[in-house]
């Protein structure tokens, strides 16, 4: 396993990569660490890395392409190892064709990394005064943070929240990497418990689009529960209009109760889950929806994924709809919160996703949400 650890200084790369290495089996590569050992070298290139390092500036590109390679290319890392501190720049990420597995990125403050670095007990290096720090975290900011976004359009960054205990940490990377440690043993992780991830939300606050996320990104069926009433609009050949819409529903609800929606597409999630192990109803709305299912499959975990938006923002997505675009305002916010009885569900949601700026933003919250869910 190829792996690169990603994080400003502080952030506990060295921490973790040692234990990763103890628990994976593969050798702790920092280029920090080699900097500071040619460093030491009275020669002409460890003058110029001690200059450099001490300055707080980062070493060349050129330069530290050719040691890493250099060092890579040894017997012991053919089978794999976890490299910290490179690639730092988008360069160095085009002339590093190394097949990297995953990048791990340890997320901290800038206050939390000064404070870790000016209170740890390996004493303070002569590149760790106040200034240089400074000068390096900004110089992270400014060169890695594009090398993280690369690394995430990719489909290999494992975002990890560095402020946790060590151990929190790398237990963290590991579920990140599809492992679990036990008894002191790293094994792949497999998941057993069937889960519904039920996704709910006022209208216009995204819930389609994180329905279309885990079916194109995760390859999760999905059964909508909005869909059932627009197929009976649609047989009906009424009108898609909100005073239809409502009716419809209302016509259901006297005859199946307010789980209505989950009584007519218990089939469907049913033979869904006999061959997955992880579905998502979109859409569902109304407690009693939620009681029935929790009923009707004991054994299967209901996850409710509660999507906001702002009032203005979600009305402004409806109005640009092709179809339906005039569903929406306070009338129906309070039909679906208080009629339909959705207010209990997405107050009782175990997960929040803020949908209220960018499609790229949103769907990294989902990626986070969705690893939560599995390895829980």
């Amino acid at each position: 396993m190829k792996l690169v650890l990603i994080g400003i200084q502080g952030s506990g790369k060295s921490t973790q990569g040692n234990l990763l290495s103890k628990q994976l089996k593969v050798p702790y590569l920092s280029t920090g660490h080699i900097f500071r050992e040619i460093a030491k070298e009275k020669t002409q290139l460890g003058r110029y890395i001690k200059e450099t390092v001490n300055a707080g500036l980062l070493v060349p590109d050129i330069k530290t392409i050719e040691i890493v390679n250099s060092y890579l290319s040894r017997p012991e890392y053919k089978k794999g190892y976890i490299l910290d501190g490179f690639p730092r720049t988008l360069d160095q990420v085009k002339e590093f064709q190394n097949n990297v597995d995953k990048v791990i990125y340890l997320d901290i403050s800038q206050k939390e990394a000064i404070w870790r670095l000016f209170h740890r007990n390996d004493g303070t290096r002569s590149d760790e005064t106040l200034p240089a720090l400074k000068k390096r975290i900004a110089l992270f900011y400014k060169y890695t943070e594009p090398v993280i976004e690369y690394y995430r359009k990719e489909k290999k960054l494992v975002d990890i929240d560095g402020t946790k205990k060590i151990e929190d940490v790398n237990g963290e990377i590991l579920k990140g990497l599809g492992k679990q440690l036990i008894k002191n043993h790293v094994t792949d992780w497999k998941k057993k418990q069937k889960t519904i991830i039920a996704i709910v939300g006022l209208p216009g606050s995204g819930k389609t689009d994180a329905a279309a996320y885990l079916n194109m990104n995760k390859g999760l069926p999905v059964i909508s529960f909005g869909k059932t009433v627009i197929d009976k609009v649609n047989q009906k050949k009424l009108p898609h209009s909100e005073k239809a819409h409502k009716e419809v529903r209302e016509q259901l609800r006297v005859k199946y109760g307010k789980e209505a929606m989950a009584v007519l597409n218990i089939d469907k999630i049913k033979k869904a889950l006999e061959k997955n192990l992880i579905i998502v109803v979109e859409g569902m709305r109304s407690w009693e929806e939620f009681i029935y299912l929790k009923k009707i499959l004991p054994e299967v975990k209901i996850v409710i994924v509660s999507i906001y938006s702002e009032k203005p923002l979600r009305y402004k997505r409806i109005s640009k709809r092709n179809d339906m675009s005039e569903h929406y305002g306070e009338e129906r916010d309070i039909n679906e919160i208080v009629g339909i009885n959705a207010g209990p569900t997405i107050a009782y949601a175990d997960h929040i996703i803020k949908n209220n700026y960018s499609k790229e933003e949103f769907n990294d919250k989902l990626e986070l949400t969705y690893r939560t869910i599995y390895f829980s």
